[in-house]
């Protein structure tokens, strides 16, 4: 699909065509149906609109969201401290090494981080800003290589949703520098999605030497994101070991986590849009 979608020319579309897919256009559409067959067909039309706004009603529930989640997407643990002991162990085992390299820039393993998303505009700092998702797997990347020893890259574009406005990546830097003190060692700021981030920074990283990728993003983006970064790492060799964050999880009253809510609209939203990436290679 992604081959097709290239061919014809028509990548900055994929915003749209993905919102027509998920929820709640779809269902939003059946209701319509549903209501032109009460005219002919009362039956199959109160049918059809009762399915309908029972999906809108699932869609936009938590505990939806959490029944769904496992059975589309695989699940991926996060780093356990007796692995960050280790990796801490091999920075520091290699400590002699890895202080001639840092003066040409190379290393053997390194810690990347994928964008989520970028405010082109914050009027409150005067400039641009990542989003939410973003800024906390980057403060996670930046923890997790204070803790390791290993040096951090960020990997973000402008996204094919977007018509202006700063790199995400070089607003990472930003960031990571100013407010954290950690500057980034790679900065790939082309990519304008998640097969992209994959190709472009991965020829970054091989260039510098890197053997070992330890990807950072969101638990639930994970699956796709390692499919693809395996995929473009076959021919090099390099090793992708997923470092998912975001995985802690909302405990609801069982009353609550079916009531439609905006979390849980926006989670059933996220689980979908990863499967059907994933299933379409996107």
């Amino acid at each position: 699909m992604h081959s097709l979608i290239s061919l014809l020319g028509i990548e900055t579309w994929k915003p749209v065509l993905t919102a027509l897919l998920l929820p709640p256009v779809p269902l939003l559409l059946a209701v319509l149906v549903g209501a032109r067959l009460m005219l002919p067909r009362r039956g199959w039309g109160w049918l059809v609109v009762s399915l309908s706004v029972a999906g809108l009603w699932l869609t936009a529930c938590t505990g939806f969201a959490r029944v769904i989640e496992p059975l589309l997407l695989n699940a991926y643990p996060a780093l356990q401290a007796d692995r960050i002991a280790e990796l801490r162990a091999k920075s520091r085992s290699t400590a002699n090494t890895a202080a001639a390299n840092l003066s040409n820039g190379r290393s053997e393993v390194a810690i990347l981080v994928l964008g989520g998303g970028v405010e082109p505009y914050a009027p409150e700092y005067g400039l641009s800003n990542l989003s939410s998702y973003s800024l906390a797997s980057l403060r996670y990347g930046l923890w997790l290589s204070r803790e390791t020893g290993w040096p951090v890259g960020f990997s973000g574009g402008t996204g094919w949703g977007n018509q202006s406005g700063a790199a995400e990546a070089e607003v990472a830097a930003r960031i990571a520098a100013q407010e954290y003190g950690r500057p980034l060692r790679w900065v790939e700021a082309e990519s304008r999605d998640t097969r992209e981030n994959a190709s472009r920074s991965l020829q970054l990283l091989h260039a510098s030497g890197v053997r070992h990728v330890l990807l950072v993003t969101r638990g639930w983006h994970m699956q796709r994101a390692k499919a693809l970064f395996d995929t473009a790492a076959a021919d090099s060799g390099m090793r992708i070991e997923a470092a998912p964050m975001g995985l802690a999880t909302n405990v609801d009253i069982p009353q609550l986590s079916w009531l439609p809510t905006s979390a849980g609209f926006e989670r059933v939203r996220l689980v979908l849009r990863e499967w059907l990436g994933w299933k379409l290679g996107a």
